[in-house]
């Protein structure tokens, strides 16, 4: 005779059934085997514990405050555009962002006057800081809006 599939069974004694719990009043009293109060007494519990409720509770970080959907532009020192730029260049996010000074040039970008300026910049649509403008005009640089 041949062996198959369905003819095969694990060893007595090997697997032990689960435990059947009634739900009524008249099996095992009132609780039913299952202890007084708490998240183990509950219906559907054992998946609560089998995710493990509470690693995965305080595993994960709280959220405080918000993010704001509002668009920042990026800062530019500078120091930044002396050490990157040539003398009579011209400066607008799309230059910024292909030699990588900024990510992204879809929110834009601002000059800040951290530094000192030498060379005369063109800087176009870019938003540009009082002091920023100050020192490239005094470069002999332009700022257009």
């Amino acid at each position: 005779m041949a062996i198959q599939l369905s003819g095969l069974s694990p060893k007595k004694g090997s697997q032990t059934g689960k435990k059947r719990l009634g739900r009524g009043l008249a099996s095992r009293g009132t609780t039913s085997g299952r202890g007084q109060k708490g998240q183990k007494s509950r219906a559907g519990s054992s998946g609560m514990q089998r995710l493990g409720m509470r690693k995965l509770m305080f595993a994960t970080p709280k959220l405080r405050g918000f993010k704001s959907n509002r668009p920042v532009a990026e800062i530019v020192n500078l120091e930044t555009l002396e050490k990157r730029f040539e003398a009579g260049d011209v400066i607008t996010p799309k230059t910024l962002k292909k030699l990588g000074v900024i990510s992204t040039k879809r929110h834009g970008a601002k000059i800040l006057g951290e530094g000192e300026v030498t060379k005369a910049f063109t800087v176009k649509g870019c938003a540009v800081s009082k002091s920023a403008a100050e020192k490239i005009l005094a470069a002999g640089g332009e700022v257009i809006a």
